[in-house]
């Protein structure tokens, strides 16, 4: 029986699993302590996982780009151990071995937690609050063709203005910097939400607009029921540029002037030298914005699931 090229990358993940384990026992080249088995204990706990998705995936393309992904991850950090704790071509003070920022990090949990949800939080008051006022205003303005085709223009300009330039007229303004964040991410998102709106509204099939009006339906179930539906892939387009601008956002105002959140863990210990946190925060920050953009595609697919 022949063997199909996807059948070879599963095999090839696991391969690069035994190779990252194998890695681990090699000598060292750098002083300090060897924190080798953290990044041993984290692969096996990954393969274990990998091994247990796999089963339940059951198209053959989903699961092949899951162990894709997998397999990046385990030659990335095959990588990183040979040139950083083996070979020792990198500083380690700027580049850790990846075992001993996995030993930071169970060192940190409870406070990478907490930062962590003051970053969630911030996140979702000024995302929420901008989709609850842009894409109403976009409905209405989209639906008003003349004055949507001005506001259009208007939203460009704005948009193009940097949300956190208006940090500190925020700081001026209100009375605390958690406040001006969640200022700020009203903004970054407000605009990209309002501008798809408006696009989806604009540009809803000339078709179903003309059906509509021939079953006389009523201009409330003309806009919810049929515009509103017509224009979510456009909405929803916009609301994932709004929140990946967020966390950018989000990130840079938390290094200005935040006490909590991971913006500021990383700004705090990078000014300490602590590369090992510094280093420990980028990765979280990454697999917290990863999580939370996965989590909404799927209440997108979810959502849009009819088309």
């Amino acid at each position: 029986m022949k063997t199909g090229i996807k059948d070879y990358i599963f095999r090839l993940t696991h391969l690069l699993f035994i190779g990252l384990i194998a890695v681990q026992f090699l000598p060292d080249k750098t002083s300090g302590e060897n924190y080798s088995n953290y990044l041993i204990a984290f692969a096996v706990i990954a393969e274990i996982l990998t091994l247990a998705l796999t089963a339940f995936i059951k198209k053959k393309e989903n699961r092949n780009l899951f162990l894709d992904i997998v397999g990046f991850v385990y030659a990335f950090l095959i990588l990183w151990t040979l040139a950083t704790s083996k070979l020792n071509l990198l500083n380690p003070s700027l580049f850790p071995p990846f075992g001993k920022i996995l030993a930071q990090f169970g060192e940190d949990w409870q406070k990478i937690l907490i930062n962590i949800k003051s970053s969630i939080g911030i996140i979702l008051q000024g995302f929420l609050l901008a989709c609850a006022a842009a894409i109403p205003l976009g409905l209405f303005l989209g639906w008003a063709a003349r004055a949507g085709n001005a506001a259009t223009y208007l939203s460009k300009f704005f948009s193009s203005i940097p949300p956190i330039v208006y940090i500190p007229y925020g700081i001026a303004l209100l009375p605390t910097f958690r406040s001006v964040s969640v200022f700020v991410i009203f903004l970054a998102s407000f605009w990209p939400v309002f501008a798809g709106t408006m696009s989806g509204v604009l540009n809803v099939d000339k078709r179903i607009m003309d059906s509509a009006k021939v079953l006389n339906v009523s201009k409330p179930e003309l806009l919810f029921q049929v515009i509103l539906p017509a224009s979510l892939p456009q909405i929803f387009l916009g609301c994932n540029q709004g929140l990946s601008v967020s966390f950018i956002l989000l990130t840079s105002a938390e290094m200005i002037g935040a006490r909590d959140g991971m913006g500021y863990y990383v700004k705090y210990y990078s000014d300490f030298g602590d590369y090992t946190r510094t280093i420990t925060g980028l990765l979280v920050i990454g697999i917290v914005v990863i999580g939370v953009t996965f989590l909404f595609n799927l209440f997108q697919k979810r959502l849009l699931k009819w088309r």
